[in-house]
């Protein structure tokens, strides 16, 4: 360090302090990387690699990316499992005495992007903490993106089973850990090594102490104690949603405004469905390259919002297991479905909204852009014409969204009066706030614009008073303004002229009088630039106050669209709706498979029954050739089942449901060699699964079992299941 220039010592003082993530440190208008981080660096933002002090025995590798390039190549980083210390120049280097002083100002990791660029408008973007003791289990999920922000608690002997379960359906790309859970609790440790080894990070154990916790939860709500969150008894709750809070206020240098609530979830009001029977059914990935094609999500995803889609996924891996919100959710499909006219209107002013809820989560930062807010605006003014649509509709979760309807008029108001209509991507560019929202700031534009026509008539005296007529008055960032004769006619150059600059063909001359307009102009120039920036700092705190009532409405709109959007994939594919009760009855008249019906295939897809009650039989048992459907008539029972308890109409005659607690697959050869387990061992560690957790009420589909071993051996486990 001794020889080290100060630059260096004080980029190595900051590395010191986030030795996991890649520095990106700002140095003028690039961000440039050091050592081991240019290395690995230059390799996945594919850039070239060069060296400082190229002179000495040891140079330093380096390599840097353009400051306004940064969300070209950031996305590449964090794809890759990459974490980016963001650090930036905190002082003016005009007025800087020595280095220019420098700080983190932010951690970017998989589990905490906010950039539209590095996020799937229709999924979550989900950081997870988990709290183990000796009796379970908690689990804290957050997307910093929305603000969603969930937990719960998995106790007793299938506690750890619960919880794989959960992460599965969740996929955090991001999961915190205290750093001693090897010695703690080993089961769980070997499990997320093999699942999520790559994005699995460890924290320092006391960060999910319950004190430490339950503090952290409070400053972040501000409250006084945790009962109106219903979490006073639910420690290992606390200590998950503590120790994510924690991380983040530490990754992101900011109070975290978008995050204003927390849902306690309770995994009993939904069925668990476990990672086979997603795989199996293909509900959000098909198991060819794992994509949403050919998905029962892609049949079913009509949604125009990045909000309802991201509700409809949800909804599909949690059905419900309760005839009272199934029953909500299908009145307003039936209504919908019923009136083409009231669907399509609401449809389309859904159409015109932007993410509601990532725009709210963006407006509490300082990364905040003039376009966040511009789409905003646009995204607020179809609410009144949506609620009287929604006033039509008539049913009773209709009516729960009317009774807490909120067209946020006031900020629609104040917006319209604020942003300009086409706000430029950088904010110092200028543009952003809309003309009459300062008479300070349009008396600075119009001395820009009078000073520039001054500038043409400065040019047209001076080609009158020199006889040039090519003389031009130019700007460039280097020069400022100046007067450009061609070279040969340098000799008629006024005497009042000072020569700024000699080129190979011209001369370049300053004058008194442009000097004096060369002034007026950059300092109202700089002191628009200077005035727009605080104002549209003033205009993003006020919008920021109202972002939770922007992320209640975006819930609002979320189950809106995924009930219209379900309501016009049923019109489409001529789906009927599904008779729910508590009964153990399933009866499924001319049902038929909804991924296969419309994949487009030569052969026309021939409608069947299914039939299970206590009279006809519990246990059927499906045989026939190679090829017959037996797999496809099997898995379409189960899809059925899954929709209706979704609230979605389903492809069929008709169909009534007797509600399942469970749905469970055995589907299927397959191994897990990683992991030591044959193809027999995987098929027989499933079925043991499903005869452990079934109840009376579950719904099993058994596609073969008792391969791979000997005729009697597969006899008796069939016998025996």
């Amino acid at each position: 360090m001794s020889s080290t220039t100060p630059m260096m010592k004080q980029f190595l003082a900051i590395k010191k302090d986030h030795p996991d993530a890649i520095l990106f440190y700002r140095m003028g208008d690039f961000y440039e990387m050091f050592g081991d981080d240019a290395v690995a660096a230059s390799k996945v933002m594919n850039i070239a690699l060069t060296t400082r002090d190229k002179a000495s025995s040891n140079p330093i590798p380096m390599c840097g990316v353009p400051y306004h390039a940064l969300y070209n190549y950031l996305p590449k980083m964090i794809n890759k499992g990459y974490k980016v210390a963001i650090c930036e120049q905190v002082e003016d280097p005009r007025k800087a005495k020595g280095v220019v002083k420098r700080e983190v100002v932010r951690v970017v990791t998989p589990g905490t992007v906010t950039e539209p660029s590095l996020l799937e408008d229709k999924s979550f973007n989900f950081l997870a903490a988990i709290a183990p003791s000796k009796r379970g289990f908690g689990l804290a999920v957050v997307d910093l993106s929305t603000g969603l922000f969930r937990v719960c608690e998995f106790i007793g002997d299938k506690s750890l089973l619960d919880l794989e379960y959960e992460l599965d359906r969740t996929n955090p790309k991001q999961i915190l850990i205290p750093d001693n859970l090897d010695e703690s609790h080993p089961p769980l440790s070997r499990a997320l090594a093999q699942e999520y080894g790559s994005v699995t990070d460890k924290l320092d154990g006391w960060t999910f102490g319950f004190d430490i916790a339950r503090k952290a939860i409070l400053e972040q709500f501000e409250v006084a104690s945790l009962d109106g969150f219903g979490l006073e008894s639910m420690e290992l709750c606390v200590r998950s949603a503590g120790a994510a809070i924690s991380y983040l206020r530490d990754t992101q240098k900011n109070s975290l405004g978008q995050i204003s609530k927390i849902i306690v979830h309770n995994p009993q009001d939904t069925m668990p469905l476990d990672p086979a029977t997603c795989k199996n059914l293909e509900l959000t990935r098909n198991q060819t390259d794992m994509s949403r094609d050919g998905t029962l999500l892609s049949i079913l995803d009509d949604t125009k919002t990045a909000m309802g889609g991201r509700e409809l996924k949800e909804w599909l891996l949690r059905p419900l297991v309760r005839v009272a919100p199934i029953f909500d959710r299908l009145s307003v499909v039936r209504r919908l479905h019923d009136d083409n006219r009231l669907l399509g209107a609401i449809q389309e002013k859904l159409s015109q909204m932007g993410d509601l809820e990532r725009i709210a989560g963006r407006v509490t930062v300082t990364t905040c852009s003039p376009r966040d807010l511009l789409s905003l605006l646009m995204s607020l003014k179809p609410l009144p014409a949506l609620r009287g649509l929604v006033e039509n509709i008539g049913a009773s979760k209709a009516e729960s969204w009317m009774d807490n309807w909120d067209d946020l008029k006031g900020l629609n108001d104040f917006l319209s009066r604020a942003v300009s209509d086409e706000p430029p991507v950088n904010l110092r560019d200028g543009g952003a706030i809309r003309p009459g929202f300062s008479q300070e700031l349009d008396e600075l534009k119009a001395v820009q614009s009078n000073s520039r026509k001054s500038l043409v008539q400065l040019e047209q005296e001076e080609k009158a008073r020199t006889g040039l007529s090519g003389l031009r008055v130019k700007y460039n960032k280097v020069y400022g303004y100046f007067i450009e004769i061609s070279r040969r006619h340098s000799d008629k150059a006024p005497d009042d002229w000072m020569r700024k600059q000699s080129l190979v063909n011209t001369e370049r001359y300053i004058s008194p009088k442009l000097k004096e307009l060369e002034d007026k102009i950059l300092n109202a120039t700089e002191d628009a630039i200077q005035l727009e920036l605080k104002l549209f700092e003033e205009v993003r705190t006020e919008t920021s106050a109202h972002a939770k009532r922007v992320q209640a409405m975006a819930g609002t709109i979320g189950e809106l669209d995924t009930l219209s959007a379900l309501a016009n994939v049923a019109v489409r594919n001529n789906y009927k709706e599904p008779v729910i009760d508590d009964g153990e009855d399933i009866e499924i008249k001319g049902g038929r498979h909804p991924i296969l019906e419309l994949a487009g295939l030569d052969e026309r897809f021939t409608p069947n029954d299914a039939r299970f009650d206590r009279q006809t039989g519990r246990l059927q048992i499906i045989t026939g050739p190679n090829m017959a459907g037996k797999s496809t008539y099997i898995r379409q029972v189960a899809i059925i089942t899954l929709m209706a308890q979704v609230g979605s109409f389903v492809p069929a005659d008709s169909a009534r449901i007797g509600l399942a607690d469970r749905i469970f697959t055995r589907v299927g050869a397959q191994d897990h060699l990683q992991k030591g387990q044959s193809t027999f061992m995987v098929e027989m560690n499933e079925t043991a699964l499903i005869l452990n957790n079934a109840t009376s009420r579950s719904l099993i589909i058994l596609d073969e079992i008792g391969r791979g071993t000997s005729t009697f051996d597969g006899i008796s486990i069939a016998w025996a299941v």
